[in-house]
């Protein structure tokens, strides 16, 4: 026969521990009620109930993981850490002739290592990151005289929108063999994820070419976990 019992308080014998139903047994607590537990629990699983999400504790709650405890993941995991996206890694496979004497100009990057978001136009060889944070990026390039003249100077510069975030020169005065220049550069710039966006421009004198290489001539970018 069914019945309800109604207590205040329901303790254990003196000496022994309190167990509640039988192997076998299911343990129902209904919609609309609560169960409070202000001291430790001890479970080998906790399963949600058929049909619904599982939530552990509520916004604002903190858990805390004990040192010495180990967590282990054998499904999927979501919703944790970062990852380093929005990245891309381009490259020039084909030389930039007929530059220009002093005059900063736009790196043509056109072929692309990789692009984990689409961000990179290897059109416009500007990358526009859709996600806000700060990016680490970095370029080299080579600039190249020919066989004569002696390169002087070269430098590079990565821009952001129209704005220089970072820039380096190489000087070759006073090596009159010198007729290439290496210039690199790399910094962390914050992004707005929506129209931001880098490019990078190369200057020599006297001008020249841009030469091409997957090694020496590139461009690449990707968010930081913060």
């Amino acid at each position: 026969m069914a019945s309800i019992l109604k207590v205040d308080k329901l303790d254990p014998q003196s000496g022994t521990a309190l167990e509640i139903g039988t192997s076998g047994d299911t343990i129902t607590v209904p919609t609309g009620a609560g169960l409070t537990v202000t001291d430790e629990v001890k479970t080998n699983k906790i399963s949600p109930a058929t049909g619904v999400a599982f939530a552990l504790g509520d916004s604002g709650d903190t858990f805390t993981v004990p040192s010495g405890a180990t967590i282990v993941n054998s499904g999927t995991a979501t919703g944790f850490g970062g990852d380093n996206t929005p990245a891309f890694h381009a490259y020039s496979s084909a030389d930039q002739t007929s530059i220009s004497d002093g005059v900063f100009t736009t790196i043509e990057f056109g072929t692309e290592l990789y692009d984990s978001d689409g961000c990179y136009d290897t059109g416009t060889f500007k990358f526009t990151p859709t996600t806000a944070g700060k990016y680490f990026t970095y370029a080299s390039f080579v600039a190249d005289s020919g066989s004569s003249p002696t390169l002087s100077t070269a430098g590079i510069t990565i821009e952001k929108n129209t704005t220089d975030v970072t820039y380096a020169f190489v000087d070759h005065r006073g090596n009159v063999t010198g007729r290439s220049g290496y210039p690199n550069a790399m910094t962390t710039v914050d992004m707005d994820g929506s129209s931001d966006y880098l490019i990078v421009k190369g200057y020599m004198s006297p001008g020249g070419t841009f030469a091409s290489g997957a090694y020496v001539t590139y461009f690449g970018a990707y968010k930081l976990i913060t």
